[in-house]
């Protein structure tokens, strides 16, 4: 790979945009408004039922510092990915920021990113993420494994998601909580990489409609030498919460994560391990239900079979 970006480079931010538009125009005012780096902004409208809001000032060619915001209309909704990939297409900067639309970023964030990402590159970079409140989100993950997917589909372990065993089981890289460290993976609220890297590596893969695009785009590029570093700052404000509904939230987690199970070797093993979860939490239900609480046994296993073994199809 040729040498990397300057740290006082500029950046070509993409955004995708897809449902109400307020959280995509909030984030753009705030990009609009960084300071000490030249950014190309690009949204990326994945046919969304509420479009990106027409006019939208335009970049000015030729004038260094320009805010203005390209704005690509995709005709399918393809996905996180695919929107992303549509975006970084016009990317012109050496480094490339992918922004979920539902982040809040200080007048800093993008100059303070770039300083604390120059030294571990060639990397891809995320910054520390909180919510509202600013609970810390696990940022760094590690590489998903049989294991790790099985436990976070027994339900009947829920109760303990705020003990660091639990985290652990799932592929939380507890070590980088709080500190900067590299890690498998990054999130992918917000990351940071050389444009030549994403590149290089052929972007995301399109297959991935929502969820594992960004851990298997990582592992790509951690096969060309990339590696995943989770920051301790900057910090960014991730509001979450999406538009979509959580049942079909469910049916995109589950077919991408079988999805890369059969890119990545597994699949049939997945598919095993959460069916025999699922038949854990079949018997947990079963005597909640004889101990009176309102719960359907039955149809919430074949809920969960039918996820498991009719997703991806």
């Amino acid at each position: 790979m040729s040498a990397q970006p300057s740290p006082t480079a500029g950046v070509s931010v993409v955004v995708p945009h897809y449902g109400d538009p307020a959280p995509t125009l909030r984030l753009l005012d705030a990009l609009r408004d960084q300071r000490g780096v030249d950014l190309q902004l690009v949204v990326v409208d994945d046919a969304s039922p509420q479009p990106f809001p027409e006019p939208f000032p335009e970049p000015v060619p030729g004038q260094p510092g320009d805010t203005g915001v390209e704005v690509v209309r995709r005709r399918v909704n393809g996905g996180f990915g695919s929107a992303v990939n549509s975006g970084a297409a016009r990317a012109r900067q050496p480094w490339l920021l992918v922004l979920n639309s539902d982040v809040e970023v200080g007048p800093t964030l993008v100059s303070d990113l770039l300083r604390a990402a120059a030294s571990w590159q060639p990397a891809v970079v995320s910054p520390r993420v909180v919510d509202r409140d600013g609970v810390e989100a696990w940022t760094g993950r590690r590489f998903p494994s049989t294991t790790q997917q099985a436990v976070e589909w027994l339900t009947p372990l829920a109760r303990y998601r705020d003990r660091g065993w639990w985290h652990r089981a799932v592929g939380h890289d507890v070590g980088a909580r709080g500190r900067t460290q590299v890690v498998d993976w990054v999130v992918g609220a917000a990351m940071l990489l050389p444009t030549e890297a994403f590149a290089a590596a052929g972007g995301f893969d399109e297959r991935f409609h929502m969820n594992a695009e960004e851990v298997d785009l990582q592992r790509r590029l951690r096969e060309q030498g990339v590696r995943a570093v989770a920051l301790a700052e900057p910090t960014l404000v991730h509001v979450g919460g999406g538009s979509s509904h959580s049942t079909r939230r469910r049916g995109w987690l589950v077919d991408s994560r079988l999805r890369y199970a059969e890119k990545w070797g597994g699949r049939r093993r997945l598919q095993a391990a959460l069916t025999a979860a699922t038949g854990a939490n079949l018997a947990v239900n079963a005597c909640r239900r004889l101990a009176g609480r309102d719960l359907h046994p039955l149809g919430v296993a074949r809920e969960e079979l039918a996820l498991i073994w009719g997703a991806g199809r």
